[in-house]
Protein backbone atom coordinates (compact mmCIF):
# COMPACT_ATOMS: atom_id res chain seq x y z
CA UNK A 1 0.00 0.00 0.00
CA UNK A 2 1.53 3.65 -0.98
CA UNK A 3 2.22 5.39 1.77
CA UNK A 4 -0.46 8.76 2.28
CA UNK A 5 1.13 12.23 1.69
CA UNK A 6 1.09 14.40 4.76
CA UNK A 7 -0.19 17.32 2.66
CA UNK A 8 -4.08 18.33 3.24
CA UNK A 9 -5.48 19.34 -0.12
CA UNK A 10 -8.37 22.36 -0.35
CA UNK A 11 -11.60 21.05 -1.55
CA UNK A 12 -10.84 17.06 -1.57
CA UNK A 13 -12.29 14.69 0.33
CA UNK A 14 -9.54 12.31 0.83
CA UNK A 15 -11.77 9.32 1.49
CA UNK A 16 -12.55 9.44 -1.62
CA UNK A 17 -10.61 11.31 -4.21
CA UNK A 18 -7.94 9.66 -5.92
CA UNK A 19 -3.72 10.55 -5.06
CA UNK A 20 -3.14 13.91 -6.23
CA UNK A 21 -1.46 14.50 -9.88
CA UNK A 22 2.12 15.43 -9.33
CA UNK A 23 2.47 18.46 -11.52
CA UNK A 24 6.73 19.55 -12.23
CA UNK A 25 6.18 22.37 -14.80
CA UNK A 26 4.02 24.57 -16.19
CA UNK A 27 4.20 26.76 -20.08
CA UNK A 28 1.76 28.19 -21.80
CA UNK A 29 -1.97 26.57 -21.33
CA UNK A 30 -0.36 23.08 -20.20
CA UNK A 31 0.81 21.73 -17.36
CA UNK A 32 3.49 18.60 -17.04
CA UNK A 33 2.95 15.77 -14.79
CA UNK A 34 5.79 13.55 -13.16
CA UNK A 35 5.56 11.30 -16.02
CA UNK A 36 6.01 13.36 -18.59
CA UNK A 37 2.31 13.49 -19.85
CA UNK A 38 1.42 17.07 -21.25
CA UNK A 39 -2.06 18.30 -19.63
CA UNK A 40 -4.16 21.07 -20.86
CA UNK A 41 -5.33 23.54 -17.95
CA UNK A 42 -9.22 24.35 -19.34
CA UNK A 43 -9.93 26.38 -15.94
CA UNK A 44 -6.75 28.10 -15.68
CA UNK A 45 -5.85 26.26 -12.46
CA UNK A 46 -8.72 27.76 -10.81
CA UNK A 47 -9.26 30.56 -12.54
CA UNK A 48 -6.02 32.57 -12.06
CA UNK A 49 -3.58 32.10 -14.96
CA UNK A 50 -4.13 34.83 -17.74
CA UNK A 51 -1.59 34.93 -20.20
CA UNK A 52 -0.73 31.02 -19.43
CA UNK A 53 1.83 29.41 -17.33
CA UNK A 54 4.81 31.05 -17.00
CA UNK A 55 4.68 34.11 -18.73
CA UNK A 56 8.43 35.20 -20.00
CA UNK A 57 8.00 38.86 -18.66
CA UNK A 58 6.24 37.95 -15.51
CA UNK A 59 9.33 35.20 -14.88
CA UNK A 60 11.83 38.21 -15.42
CA UNK A 61 10.26 40.95 -13.29
CA UNK A 62 9.92 37.77 -10.59
CA UNK A 63 13.62 37.24 -10.81
CA UNK A 64 14.75 40.74 -10.76
CA UNK A 65 12.60 41.84 -8.01
CA UNK A 66 14.04 39.28 -5.41
CA UNK A 67 17.73 40.74 -5.89
CA UNK A 68 16.42 44.17 -4.61
CA UNK A 69 13.90 42.84 -1.88
CA UNK A 70 11.93 40.17 -0.59
CA UNK A 71 10.05 41.33 1.61
CA UNK A 72 9.00 44.24 4.01
CA UNK A 73 6.69 44.90 7.04
CA UNK A 74 3.79 47.23 5.04
CA UNK A 75 2.77 49.04 8.25
CA UNK A 76 4.69 52.04 8.33
CA UNK A 77 6.83 51.21 5.32
CA UNK A 78 5.75 51.12 1.69
CA UNK A 79 7.62 50.17 -1.22
CA UNK A 80 8.31 51.45 -5.16
CA UNK A 81 6.32 47.81 -6.61
CA UNK A 82 3.47 49.04 -4.27
CA UNK A 83 2.80 52.57 -4.85
CA UNK A 84 3.40 52.12 -8.93
CA UNK A 85 1.03 49.56 -8.74
CA UNK A 86 -1.56 51.00 -6.66
CA UNK A 87 -1.85 53.91 -9.26
CA UNK A 88 -1.96 51.31 -12.10
CA UNK A 89 -4.40 49.89 -10.81
CA UNK A 90 -6.52 53.05 -10.18
CA UNK A 91 -6.18 54.13 -13.89
CA UNK A 92 -7.54 50.89 -14.92
CA UNK A 93 -10.40 50.78 -12.66
CA UNK A 94 -14.01 52.01 -12.50
CA UNK A 95 -14.24 55.91 -12.24
CA UNK A 96 -14.35 57.53 -8.34
CA UNK A 97 -11.87 54.51 -6.68
CA UNK A 98 -8.83 55.91 -5.38
CA UNK A 99 -7.62 53.83 -2.78
CA UNK A 100 -5.74 50.35 -2.96
CA UNK A 101 -5.81 48.13 0.29
CA UNK A 102 -3.79 45.19 -0.43
CA UNK A 103 -3.74 41.67 0.52
CA UNK A 104 -3.15 37.80 -0.48
CA UNK A 105 -6.32 36.10 -1.86
CA UNK A 106 -9.89 36.57 -2.81
CA UNK A 107 -11.35 35.67 0.17
CA UNK A 108 -9.25 38.22 2.22
CA UNK A 109 -9.70 41.13 -0.64
CA UNK A 110 -13.66 40.32 0.38
CA UNK A 111 -13.09 40.14 3.84
CA UNK A 112 -11.48 43.62 3.85
CA UNK A 113 -14.16 45.26 1.81
CA UNK A 114 -17.21 44.24 4.55
CA UNK A 115 -14.81 45.48 6.89
CA UNK A 116 -13.89 49.35 4.96
CA UNK A 117 -17.81 49.14 4.45
CA UNK A 118 -18.83 48.79 8.37
CA UNK A 119 -15.90 51.09 9.39
CA UNK A 120 -17.45 53.07 7.02
CA UNK A 121 -20.94 53.84 8.75
CA UNK A 122 -19.45 52.93 12.30
CA UNK A 123 -17.09 56.02 11.55
CA UNK A 124 -19.54 58.73 10.29
CA UNK A 125 -21.93 58.37 12.72
CA UNK A 126 -24.54 56.39 11.19
CA UNK A 127 -23.82 52.48 12.45
CA UNK A 128 -25.76 50.50 9.39
CA UNK A 129 -24.86 47.03 10.10
CA UNK A 130 -27.08 44.98 7.60
CA UNK A 131 -25.56 43.21 4.43
CA UNK A 132 -27.09 42.25 1.50
CA UNK A 133 -25.57 39.26 -0.71
CA UNK A 134 -26.72 38.35 -4.49
CA UNK A 135 -28.32 34.71 -4.44
CA UNK A 136 -25.86 31.65 -5.87
CA UNK A 137 -22.82 34.13 -4.51
CA UNK A 138 -19.35 32.94 -3.56
CA UNK A 139 -16.90 35.20 -2.23
CA UNK A 140 -14.50 32.87 -0.44
CA UNK A 141 -13.95 30.64 2.80
CA UNK A 142 -13.23 32.70 5.64
CA UNK A 143 -15.91 33.86 7.99
CA UNK A 144 -16.99 36.90 6.76
CA UNK A 145 -17.02 35.61 3.61
CA UNK A 146 -19.09 32.71 3.93
CA UNK A 147 -21.22 34.43 5.80
CA UNK A 148 -21.62 36.99 2.52
CA UNK A 149 -21.58 33.68 0.11
CA UNK A 150 -24.35 31.16 -0.40
CA UNK A 151 -25.14 28.71 2.36
CA UNK A 152 -24.72 24.67 1.77
CA UNK A 153 -22.11 22.34 1.85
CA UNK A 154 -19.38 24.86 1.27
CA UNK A 155 -20.37 26.39 5.30
CA UNK A 156 -22.64 24.47 6.85
CA UNK A 157 -20.34 22.58 9.85
CA UNK A 158 -19.35 26.52 10.38
CA UNK A 159 -22.97 27.51 10.62
CA UNK A 160 -22.48 28.93 14.27
CA UNK A 161 -20.32 31.38 13.27
CA UNK A 162 -21.67 32.70 10.43
CA UNK A 163 -23.78 36.53 10.60
CA UNK A 164 -27.02 36.76 9.19
CA UNK A 165 -27.51 37.92 5.26
CA UNK A 166 -30.14 39.12 3.14
CA UNK A 167 -30.30 37.12 0.06
CA UNK A 168 -31.22 38.48 -2.82
CA UNK A 169 -33.24 36.18 -5.69
CA UNK A 170 -30.62 35.63 -8.48
CA UNK A 171 -31.65 38.34 -11.80
CA UNK A 172 -32.57 35.25 -13.99
CA UNK A 173 -33.88 36.50 -17.52
CA UNK A 174 -37.23 37.74 -17.09
CA UNK A 175 -37.49 37.79 -13.37
CA UNK A 176 -35.34 40.81 -13.06
CA UNK A 177 -37.97 42.54 -11.16
CA UNK A 178 -37.99 40.15 -8.23
CA UNK A 179 -34.16 41.00 -7.85
CA UNK A 180 -35.29 44.95 -7.64
CA UNK A 181 -37.97 44.30 -5.25
CA UNK A 182 -36.03 43.09 -2.83
CA UNK A 183 -32.92 44.71 -3.17
CA UNK A 184 -35.04 47.39 -2.63
CA UNK A 185 -36.86 45.99 0.07
CA UNK A 186 -33.55 45.40 1.83
CA UNK A 187 -32.47 49.44 1.21
CA UNK A 188 -35.82 50.73 2.96
CA UNK A 189 -35.08 49.07 6.21
CA UNK A 190 -32.00 52.26 6.59
CA UNK A 191 -29.75 49.37 7.98
CA UNK A 192 -28.21 48.23 4.77
CA UNK A 193 -24.79 48.96 4.95
CA UNK A 194 -23.72 47.00 1.65
CA UNK A 195 -24.93 44.52 -0.80
CA UNK A 196 -22.13 42.60 -2.64
CA UNK A 197 -22.56 40.34 -6.19
CA UNK A 198 -19.75 38.95 -8.49
CA UNK A 199 -20.90 41.05 -11.59
CA UNK A 200 -22.78 39.47 -14.55
CA UNK A 201 -21.77 35.94 -13.71
CA UNK A 202 -22.07 33.84 -10.55
CA UNK A 203 -18.99 31.51 -10.36
CA UNK A 204 -18.95 28.76 -8.08
CA UNK A 205 -22.59 29.25 -7.79
CA UNK A 206 -22.67 27.52 -11.09
CA UNK A 207 -21.52 29.90 -13.88
CA UNK A 208 -24.75 31.23 -13.45
CA UNK A 209 -25.03 34.71 -15.83
CA UNK A 210 -26.96 37.43 -15.60
CA UNK A 211 -27.58 40.85 -17.75
CA UNK A 212 -25.39 44.04 -17.51
CA UNK A 213 -28.69 45.98 -17.48
CA UNK A 214 -29.40 43.79 -14.62
CA UNK A 215 -26.44 44.48 -13.00
CA UNK A 216 -26.82 48.52 -13.31
CA UNK A 217 -30.31 48.21 -11.95
CA UNK A 218 -29.19 46.01 -9.07
CA UNK A 219 -26.29 49.28 -8.29
CA UNK A 220 -29.02 52.31 -9.32
CA UNK A 221 -30.91 50.83 -6.14
CA UNK A 222 -27.82 50.77 -3.93
CA UNK A 223 -27.56 54.95 -4.76
CA UNK A 224 -31.28 55.00 -3.92
CA UNK A 225 -30.52 53.79 -0.41
CA UNK A 226 -26.85 55.40 0.23
CA UNK A 227 -25.81 51.22 0.54
CA UNK A 228 -22.82 50.71 -0.54
CA UNK A 229 -21.88 48.11 -3.90
CA UNK A 230 -19.37 45.98 -3.57
CA UNK A 231 -18.30 44.34 -6.40
CA UNK A 232 -16.70 40.61 -5.99
CA UNK A 233 -14.20 40.98 -9.29
CA UNK A 234 -11.95 38.40 -8.07
CA UNK A 235 -12.89 35.68 -10.57
CA UNK A 236 -14.85 38.02 -13.31
CA UNK A 237 -11.92 40.62 -13.56
CA UNK A 238 -8.45 40.64 -15.51
CA UNK A 239 -10.74 40.27 -18.76
CA UNK A 240 -12.62 36.82 -18.03
CA UNK A 241 -15.80 38.43 -18.98
CA UNK A 242 -14.67 40.01 -22.22
CA UNK A 243 -14.17 43.45 -20.27
CA UNK A 244 -11.21 44.17 -18.17
CA UNK A 245 -13.62 44.39 -15.34
CA UNK A 246 -17.02 43.08 -15.98
CA UNK A 247 -18.61 46.07 -14.16
CA UNK A 248 -17.24 47.99 -17.26
CA UNK A 249 -20.14 46.27 -19.46
CA UNK A 250 -22.93 47.83 -17.04
CA UNK A 251 -21.58 51.08 -16.74
CA UNK A 252 -21.09 51.03 -13.42
CA UNK A 253 -18.33 52.33 -10.64
CA UNK A 254 -18.84 50.49 -7.41
CA UNK A 255 -17.89 52.05 -3.82
CA UNK A 256 -15.42 48.76 -2.79
CA UNK A 257 -14.26 46.42 -5.64
CA UNK A 258 -12.08 42.88 -4.97
CA UNK A 259 -9.86 41.95 -7.14
CA UNK A 260 -7.11 38.48 -7.09
CA UNK A 261 -6.67 35.49 -9.02
CA UNK A 262 -5.62 37.19 -12.24
CA UNK A 263 -4.04 40.11 -10.21
CA UNK A 264 -0.51 38.99 -10.93
CA UNK A 265 -1.37 36.84 -14.01
CA UNK A 266 -1.85 33.99 -11.79
CA UNK A 267 1.81 33.51 -10.77
CA UNK A 268 2.05 34.41 -7.53
CA UNK A 269 -0.56 35.02 -4.55
CA UNK A 270 -1.74 38.92 -4.31
CA UNK A 271 -4.93 40.22 -3.82
CA UNK A 272 -6.26 44.41 -3.88
CA UNK A 273 -9.66 45.68 -2.63
CA UNK A 274 -10.10 49.35 -4.35
CA UNK A 275 -12.23 52.00 -2.22
CA UNK A 276 -13.71 55.43 -3.20
CA UNK A 277 -12.14 58.40 -1.58
CA UNK A 278 -15.16 58.91 1.20
CA UNK A 279 -14.84 55.06 2.20
CA UNK A 280 -10.62 55.90 3.01
CA UNK A 281 -11.29 59.82 4.55
CA UNK A 282 -13.85 58.12 7.15
CA UNK A 283 -11.36 56.06 8.57
CA UNK A 284 -8.96 58.78 8.42
CA UNK A 285 -8.63 60.76 11.99
CA UNK A 286 -6.65 61.69 14.85
CA UNK A 287 -9.10 58.82 16.30
CA UNK A 288 -6.60 55.59 16.25
CA UNK A 289 -9.95 53.76 17.29
CA UNK A 290 -11.44 54.48 13.78
CA UNK A 291 -8.24 52.77 11.93
CA UNK A 292 -8.75 49.55 9.30
CA UNK A 293 -7.78 46.59 11.82
CA UNK A 294 -6.78 44.61 8.89
CA UNK A 295 -3.96 43.24 7.74
CA UNK A 296 -1.15 39.66 7.05
CA UNK A 297 2.46 39.62 7.44
CA UNK A 298 2.71 39.13 3.34
CA UNK A 299 0.66 42.61 2.76
CA UNK A 300 1.40 44.03 0.04
CA UNK A 301 4.84 41.88 -0.62
CA UNK A 302 7.34 43.21 -3.13
CA UNK A 303 8.12 39.94 -5.22
CA UNK A 304 3.87 39.74 -5.75
CA UNK A 305 3.70 43.41 -6.27
CA UNK A 306 6.63 42.57 -9.17
CA UNK A 307 4.93 40.49 -11.02
CA UNK A 308 1.01 42.24 -11.03
CA UNK A 309 3.17 45.21 -12.72
CA UNK A 310 4.86 42.74 -15.03
CA UNK A 311 1.32 41.39 -15.44
CA UNK A 312 -0.25 44.89 -16.06
CA UNK A 313 2.75 45.44 -18.54
CA UNK A 314 1.35 42.63 -20.76
CA UNK A 315 -2.01 44.14 -20.85
CA UNK A 316 -0.54 47.34 -21.88
CA UNK A 317 2.00 45.97 -24.54
CA UNK A 318 0.32 42.66 -25.71
CA UNK A 319 -3.02 42.32 -27.81
CA UNK A 320 -4.49 41.11 -24.84
CA UNK A 321 -8.44 42.19 -25.73
CA UNK A 322 -7.62 40.38 -29.57
CA UNK A 323 -6.70 37.01 -27.87
CA UNK A 324 -9.88 37.11 -25.45
CA UNK A 325 -12.35 38.11 -28.15
CA UNK A 326 -10.73 35.32 -30.41
CA UNK A 327 -10.81 32.97 -27.83
CA UNK A 328 -14.59 33.78 -26.75
CA UNK A 329 -15.06 32.99 -30.68
CA UNK A 330 -13.61 30.08 -30.70
CA UNK A 331 -15.36 28.90 -27.49
CA UNK A 332 -18.66 29.77 -29.04
CA UNK A 333 -18.01 27.78 -31.72
CA UNK A 334 -16.69 24.99 -29.59
CA UNK A 335 -19.90 25.19 -27.48
CA UNK A 336 -22.65 25.35 -29.38
CA UNK A 337 -20.88 21.94 -31.50
CA UNK A 338 -21.82 19.76 -28.42
CA UNK A 339 -25.04 18.24 -30.23
CA UNK A 340 -25.35 15.71 -27.61
CA UNK A 341 -28.96 15.89 -26.05
CA UNK A 342 -27.45 14.65 -22.77
CA UNK A 343 -25.93 18.49 -22.71
CA UNK A 344 -28.21 21.11 -21.61
CA UNK A 345 -28.28 25.26 -21.01
CA UNK A 346 -25.03 25.94 -23.19
CA UNK A 347 -23.82 29.45 -21.93
CA UNK A 348 -21.20 31.61 -22.78
CA UNK A 349 -19.60 35.32 -20.94
CA UNK A 350 -16.46 36.44 -22.30
CA UNK A 351 -13.90 33.42 -22.85
CA UNK A 352 -16.44 31.30 -20.08
CA UNK A 353 -18.36 28.65 -21.34
CA UNK A 354 -20.87 26.05 -19.32
CA UNK A 355 -22.89 23.50 -20.30
CA UNK A 356 -25.07 21.32 -17.83
CA UNK A 357 -24.83 17.23 -17.91
CA UNK A 358 -28.71 15.78 -17.72
CA UNK A 359 -28.01 13.69 -14.64
CA UNK A 360 -30.73 12.84 -11.90
CA UNK A 361 -27.87 13.74 -9.38
CA UNK A 362 -27.62 17.06 -10.12
CA UNK A 363 -25.52 20.22 -7.31
CA UNK A 364 -22.33 20.35 -6.06
CA UNK A 365 -22.09 17.22 -4.69
CA UNK A 366 -23.24 15.19 -7.34
CA UNK A 367 -20.73 12.36 -7.59
CA UNK A 368 -21.06 12.56 -11.87
CA UNK A 369 -18.30 15.41 -11.19
CA UNK A 370 -15.94 13.54 -9.81
CA UNK A 371 -16.20 11.10 -12.78
CA UNK A 372 -16.01 13.72 -15.29
CA UNK A 373 -12.82 15.17 -13.57
CA UNK A 374 -11.28 11.69 -13.92
CA UNK A 375 -12.63 10.94 -17.43
CA UNK A 376 -10.92 14.52 -18.81
CA UNK A 377 -7.81 13.62 -17.02
CA UNK A 378 -7.43 10.25 -18.74
CA UNK A 379 -8.03 12.80 -21.78
CA UNK A 380 -4.92 15.25 -20.63
CA UNK A 381 -7.28 17.96 -19.58
CA UNK A 382 -7.81 19.62 -16.26
CA UNK A 383 -11.35 20.17 -15.69
CA UNK A 384 -12.75 20.34 -12.35
CA UNK A 385 -16.79 20.14 -12.89
CA UNK A 386 -19.21 21.77 -10.54
CA UNK A 387 -20.99 19.00 -9.65
CA UNK A 388 -22.96 18.09 -13.64
CA UNK A 389 -22.04 21.61 -14.44
CA UNK A 390 -19.13 21.57 -16.85
CA UNK A 391 -17.11 24.62 -17.48
CA UNK A 392 -14.31 25.66 -19.86
CA UNK A 393 -12.29 28.57 -18.52
CA UNK A 394 -9.11 28.64 -19.82
CA UNK A 395 -5.80 30.50 -20.03
CA UNK A 396 -6.30 33.34 -23.08
CA UNK A 397 -2.88 31.62 -24.49
CA UNK A 398 -4.72 28.61 -25.19
CA UNK A 399 -4.40 27.34 -29.21
CA UNK A 400 -7.29 26.14 -31.37
CA UNK A 401 -5.80 22.85 -31.22
CA UNK A 402 -5.73 22.69 -27.55
CA UNK A 403 -9.58 23.96 -27.06
CA UNK A 404 -10.56 21.58 -29.76
CA UNK A 405 -8.44 18.43 -27.31
CA UNK A 406 -10.81 20.00 -24.24
CA UNK A 407 -14.48 19.88 -26.01
CA UNK A 408 -13.25 16.00 -27.03
CA UNK A 409 -12.83 15.33 -23.40
CA UNK A 410 -16.66 16.18 -23.01
CA UNK A 411 -17.62 15.61 -25.87
CA UNK A 412 -17.28 12.01 -25.01
CA UNK A 413 -18.31 12.41 -21.40
CA UNK A 414 -21.62 11.81 -21.78
CA UNK A 415 -20.82 7.98 -22.34
CA UNK A 416 -18.39 7.46 -20.13
CA UNK A 417 -19.69 8.79 -17.05
CA UNK A 418 -23.22 7.12 -17.76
Amino acid sequence: MTARSAVWHPFTQHGLDPPATAIVSGEGACLETADGKRIVDAISSWWVITHGHRHPAIVAAVRQQLDKLDQVIFAGFTHEPAERLAKKLIARAPAGLAHVFYSDSGSTSVEVALKMALGFWRNIGEPRTGVAALEHGYHGDTIGTMSAGSRGVFNDAYAPLLFDVVRIPFPYAGLEQATFDALDAAGRTGNLAAFIAEPLIAGAGGMLIYSAAALAGMKRICERHGALFIADEVMTGWGRTGTFFACEQAGIAPDILCTAKGLTGGSLPLAATLASARIFEAHVSTDRARTLFHSSSFTANPVCCAAALANLEVWDSEPVLERIEKLAEMQEAALHALSDPRFENPRRLGSITAVDLKVADQGYLATVGLRLRAHALSKGVLLRPLGNTIYVLPPYCITENELERVYDAIRSAPGAVA
